[in-house]
C-alpha cells in the first residue's frame, strides 16, 4: 500500500508540474502576441533604428565578443581534467589576485551558465513558485480573451489592450519580484560562493596563451636543398 501511495504522489506530482509547463507555455505565447498586438515590437523597432550607426555596430560586436561560443569552455578545461594539479591553494597574494582576474575573463560564460542551471533547478523545486507564475499566465490568458476584440469595458470604463498590456506587465514584474526573490538570492549566493571557490583554487595558466594563438593555414614544404637553409660558403662568392 505504501508503495502505490508513493508512486500515486509522484505520478500526481509529475502531473502537476506538466500541466503548470503546458500552461507556462500557452500564457508565453499569448504574451508574445498580445506585445505584437500592442505595439511593443514597433516601438522597440523605431528605437533601434533612431540609433546611431556606430553604437548600433559598437552593441552588436560586444554581443558577438560576449556571447561568443567559443568562450564557453568544456568540461575537461573548465575541471583541468587530464591535467596534473589542476587545483590548489595559492599562497603569494599578486598570484591569487593574477589567478582570480584571469580565471573570471575567462571562465566568464561557463560562471554564467552555472547561474543560469542554478536558477532553473530552483525554480522547479519550489511549487509555491510554479504555482504563483501559472496563475500569473492564467490572469494573461484571461486579459488578453478578455481584450481580443481591441478594448474591453468595465465599469462604464473603455480600457484599450494596449493599456491592459502595459499594466498587465507592470503587475507582473512586480508579481515575479516577490515570487523569484528568494530564488534569486539563494541562486546568486549559491553560484557567487561556487564561482570564487573555482577562481580562487582552479590553476588554468596554462591556458593563458590561448586567445593569442594563430592558426597557421596551408602547408609548408621546405626544400632541404633550399639556398637559405645553405651553410655552405657561396662558391661564386669564394672565387671573387
Amino acid at each position: 500500500m505504501a508503495l502505490t501511495d508513493d508512486s500515486a504522489t509522484s505520478s500526481t506530482n509529475s502531473g502537476g508540474l506538466a500541466s503548470t509547463l503546458t500552461a507556462l507555455n500557452s500564457a508565453s505565447s499569448n504574451i508574445k502576441n498580445a506585445w505584437d498586438k500592442s505595439g511593443g515590437s514597433q516601438a522597440l523597432n523605431s528605437i533601434q533604428s533612431s540609433l546611431p550607426q556606430g553604437t548600433k555596430d559598437y552593441i552588436a560586436d560586444a554581443q558577438n565578443k560576449v556571447f561568443n561560443r567559443k568562450n564557453l569552455r568544456s568540461p575537461t578545461v573548465f575541471f583541468g581534467l587530464g591535467e596534473e594539479k589542476p587545483f590548489y591553494l595559492e599562497r603569494v597574494p599578486s598570484l591569487i589576485t593574477e589567478r582570480v582576474k584571469h580565471n573570471l575573463s575567462f571562465f566568464y560564460l561557463n560562471y554564467a551558465l552555472l547561474t543560469a542551471l542554478l536558477f532553473c533547478l530552483t525554480l522547479l523545486i519550489s511549487p509555491s513558485a510554479i504555482i504563483g507564475i501559472g496563475l500569473l499566465g492564467f490572469l494573461w490568458m484571461a486579459v488578453i480573451r478578455a481584450t481580443a476584440e481591441g478594448s474591453v469595458e468595465i465599469k462604464g470604463i473603455t480600457i484599450t489592450q494596449k493599456q491592459a498590456t502595459i499594466v498587465m506587465s507592470g503587475f507582473s514584474v512586480m508579481v515575479l519580484i516577490w515570487l523569484l526573490a528568494h530564488i534569486f538570492w539563494w541562486t546568486l549566493s549559491t553560484s557567487g560562493f561556487l564561482t570564487g571557490v573555482h577562481c580562487l583554487l582552479r590553476d588554468a595558466s596554462m591556458h593563458k596563451d590561448e586567445e593569442d594563438r594563430v592558426e597557421m593555414q596551408g602547408d609548408l614544404s621546405l626544400d632541404e636543398e633550399a639556398s637559405f637553409l645553405n651553410s655552405g660558403p657561396d662558391p661564386a662568392g669564394s672565387m671573387a
